[in-house]
């Protein structure tokens, strides 16, 4: 696929997916969704990358929200439509194989924070600012706002959030567990590779687990989410990743994976 409003770019095993919208503060729209979806299904299939980095193009936005002109004219289906579309494309984010780290350079708002919390881990610049706004336009979070918000910061956060519409800082979203760190904004690109640096030194399976156990726990009993922990426990002991692990710590020596 030809991309038009979006980069993808390789470095030493890190897949970085660069909304290049600028002029619309990387506002989603359908094109760029569309195109947000082919990319991580390419780096997915790519065995080379270990860890995906989504961020935005310029110093101003993570992604600023939906493309406004296209919500003007929507019907009860078209708008449905228009959710479901998103939430695929959050869906695929959220349920990745590989750790997904969103780098937020700026205004993350509306459609922005919804993928940001799609997204394993956030990054914040110390420039960044978060919100869900749709009620200022008669509106809701249609990308998934609603349930994943709730389900990372607590029900009470996320409904005075949701309902005042209110854009945060950097600093607050760290307070209320929305980010998980704040940086300088001029370090944003060296930490986030440092933390996926740091990440990919461990065994890809492993994370693959971890990542699943994590995601399909939450919709479980307690009881149920401990019998998936076991199941994928024993997945991974069955790799050979799990005795390169265990043999290079007996052994005193750096482990080295493979994926398999």
């Amino acid at each position: 696929m030809a991309y038009e409003n979006i980069l993808l770019k390789e470095d030493k095993n890190i897949g970085w997916i660069i909304i290049n919208r600028p002029e619309k503060l990387n506002a989603l729209n359908a094109q760029t969704i569309k195109e947000l979806y082919s990319g991580f299904l390419s780096f997915r299939e790519n065995r080379d990358i270990k860890v995906v980095i989504l961020t935005g193009q310029g110093d101003k936005a993570f992604i600023a929200g939906a493309d406004i002109s296209e919500l003007v004219h929507l019907d009860y289906n078209q708008g449905k439509d228009y959710a479901l579309e998103g939430q695929e494309l959050t869906k695929l984010i959220e349920n990745y194989p590989k750790p997904v780290i969103a780098a937020i350079n700026g205004y993350a708002l509306g459609g922005g924070t919804e993928t940001a919390l799609a997204c394993h881990l956030r990054i914040g610049s110390d420039r960044a600012k978060l919100g869900q706004p749709e009620v200022k336009l008669g509106l809701i979070p249609g990308f998934g706002g609603t349930q994943r918000l709730a389900r990372l910061v607590g029900k009470g956060k996320a409904l005075e959030l949701i309902l005042s519409g209110r854009v945060i800082s950097a600093e607050k979203a760290l307070a209320i567990g929305l980010v998980n760190q704040v940086v300088p904004h001029e370090e944003l690109t060296s930490k986030v590779m440092e933390l996926a640096e740091e990440i990919m030194a461990n065994a890809p399976l492993a994370l693959r687990y971890s990542i699943q156990a994590i995601n399909q726990g939450l919709d479980k009993s307690l009881e149920d989410g401990l019998l998936l922990e076991a199941e994928l426990f024993g997945k991974a002991c069955a790799t050979e990743d799990s005795q390169e692990g265990t043999k290079a710590f007996l052994e005193k020596r750096k482990a080295e994976f493979k994926g398999q």
